[in-house]
């Protein structure tokens, strides 16, 4: 696994280098005996602009090494070249590095990257939106994410966290404007998730003061 690590990693400079080879291998002794070499090559460049280094970010995110993400990130040139699927993560993860950097335009221009690209599975199709729903929550353009929040919700998120997340957003939104109905029935939901996240737990302590107090 480490060695194919190492691979992605250099892969754009070994295609270069066998192609060099292959080209130099031609002249001096024929094109024939340097066809593998080529067709390597060109493979190791066809596939570093389709797929990137993403792997490799998404093992720098999960391992939270944001700066070593950021510098495999930065190695793509030609983001409209990754293959589709792949071009769609790479949109998304660029948006929650802007998002952790507090960069909430970059935040919002990438994830609607992201949405244009597709998306490779339907849970992902919902974090998308619930990505935008999260950025327009926090420029206070409620409207725009009781919207997004409420389709990632009907399209279905991956976990219980991210639901209940999205679920209580919508409910204090919903309290914001006075709709006691709703916004207790969104809490209602959220806590139904079962959370175990200490920041959603929290939340949820905290909103349950003012949800019994309400009316309706």
């Amino acid at each position: 696994m480490k060695a194919f690590n190492i691979f992605i990693l250099y892969r754009f400079p070994i295609g270069i280098l066998l192609l060099l080879v292959g080209i130099t291998l031609g002249i001096t002794i024929g094109w024939w005996e340097a066809t593998i070499l080529l067709v390597l090559g060109v493979i190791c460049l066809v596939t570093h602009l389709m797929f990137g280094p993403m792997r490799l970010v998404q093992e720098a995110v999960e391992a939270g090494d944001i700066e070593k993400a950021t510098a495999l990130m930065n190695q793509v040139k030609f983001p409209k070249l990754l293959y589709k699927p792949i071009r769609s993560v790479y949109f998304f993860m660029q948006s929650n590095m802007a998002m952790y950097n507090k960069d909430l335009d970059k935040a919002e221009a990438t994830i609607r990257q992201s949405i244009k690209s597709g998306s490779p599975m339907k849970e992902y199709e919902g974090m998308q939106y619930f990505q935008l729903g999260t950025i327009a929550y926090q420029k206070n353009d409620l409207k725009t994410a009781d919207q997004n929040l409420k389709k990632a919700i009907r399209m279905g998120l991956p976990d219980k966290e991210n639901t209940a997340a999205a679920l209580l957003t919508v409910a204090s939104i919903a309290m914001s404007r006075r709709d006691f109905k709703s916004a207790k029935d969104y809490f209602r939901r959220a806590k139904a998730q079962k959370p175990t996240t200490d920041q959603i737990v929290s939340q949820i302590k905290e909103m349950d003061k003012y949800i019994s107090r309400m009316p309706g």
